[in-house]
């Protein structure tokens, strides 16, 4: 990928969104990103904006930063081969996700399941989502699904590749907790993170992986905790809460009421910092483009979490768990961006009453790395407000 260069004013906006829990609003109408990354932020007034390469006006609208989709299945370029579908990467971008983790390239026609070829499609599959952005999205890719027979070399080889995810344990042949702790160990050692596949079985091959296996596990992300598709009984999801400081992914295609009793469970513990958001698309349930930001609007308005935290949970909260460089408004930062605004004739009287009552916003924009991707979004409801890119 060619490094971003230039200079990015974006002055005007009306809410700026910080990705942080603990000040999730930042006080300011302007930011400044050089080369790619965000350099300042705050009131114009106190800014240097002068000499712009690029010039948007918000013109009222909100910023937050790129979400982030913490769990889905590519398998090459912009192709969802189990759902025959192109493009569904651009898509996605125009519901304001800029950055996507892979729990593994299962779809993969043919997947290899000996060692020797799981491990070079992961590293294949790194690769060439490192090196094509589709629309210029961050597609952060080969994740192996482990299967029985590896060792402690396996993940070695992996790591010194570049391969910094594993697949969801559980889509492969390791589904039992004593395998799936021992490599896991392994993968931490050597900076791969883990997730492992939570609940009744999704695809051919998968199989039941309840409270019991996920607590022994032990991996850095309870996968779709709210099922993918079927959700554990509300009594080990509850455990699974309570008994371990592991991040909570909710995801679009799990059950949404088992998402709200996560969500519930993580208040009560004072733990909102482990909730983290997915789409796990594609999959059985389809290509979702506007998948984050319906969880965000159905946490918020279900579950009683005012916009702007629940923008959190798709931007800092990921990003600080998987120790990304996006997600956050924050000097140094890659400048991935959505601007937003109130849908048309939605109730509530600015953006996040409306995504407060359950409704979707409408994007205007999206940048990334300082590169303006989309204007409109063909995919939102259009919003009241539209930013202006000036020049």
């Amino acid at each position: 990928m060619t490094k971003p260069t230039g200079k990015l004013v974006i002055k005007n906006i009306g809410l700026l969104l910080s990705g942080k829990l603990e000040q999730p609003i930042l006080d300011g109408d302007c930011l400044v990103a050089i080369d790619g990354l965000i350099s300042a932020f705050g009131h114009e007034a106190n800014l240097d904006t002068e000499n712009a390469d690029t010039l948007i006006d918000a013109g009222g609208v909100a910023l937050s930063p790129g979400l982030i989709d913490s769990h889905v299945h590519p398998v090459v370029g912009d192709y969802a081969p189990r759902q025959q579908q192109l493009h569904w990467i651009d898509s996605t971008l125009n519901g304001g996700v800029t950055t996507m983790i892979s729990a593994g390239e299962v779809h993969m026609p043919g997947r290899p399941k000996d060692i020797v070829g799981l491990k070079a499609m992961a590293i294949a599959s790194q690769r060439w989502y490192e090196n094509f952005r589709p629309s210029g999205v961050k597609v952060l890719a080969g994740a192996p699904v482990i299967e029985h027979g590896m060792v402690e070399q396996d993940f070695k080889e992996l790591a010194d590749a570049g391969v910094t995810l594993l697949g969801e344990i559980g889509l492969g042949s390791v589904k039992d907790g004593p395998t799936a702790a021992k490599m896991v160990q392994w993968a931490r050692k050597y900076g791969i993170q883990s997730t492992i596949h939570t609940g009744g079985p999704s695809i051919p091959g998968s199989g039941l992986i309840d409270k019991d296996i996920v607590l022994e596990a032990d991996t850095d992300v309870i996968g779709h905790v709210n099922g993918g598709h079927s959700a554990l009984p509300d009594d080990q999801i509850v455990c699974l809460c309570e008994s371990c400081q592991r991040s909570l992914e909710i995801v679009h295609n799990g059950n949404e009421r088992a998402a709200l009793l996560t969500l519930n469970t993580a208040r009560e513990l004072e733990q909102l910092e482990r909730i983290i958001l997915g789409t796990d698309g594609p999959a059985g349930s389809g290509v979702q483009p506007l998948g984050i930001l319906r969880m965000i609007a159905m946490l918020s308005g279900l579950g009683n979490i005012p916009a702007e935290t629940a923008f959190c949970f798709a931007t800092g909260n990921t990003s600080r768990m998987r120790k990304l460089d996006t997600g956050l408004i924050e000097e140094g930062y890659c400048a991935d961006f959505v601007l937003m605004d109130q849908a048309q004739h939605s109730p509530g009287k600015d953006l996040l009453e409306s995504v407060g009552q359950g409704n979707l916003p409408g994007v205007g924009m999206t940048i990334i790395d300082g590169v303006v991707r989309t204007l409109r979004s063909r995919n939102t409801p259009p919003a009241k407000r539209l930013p202006a890119l000036l020049g």
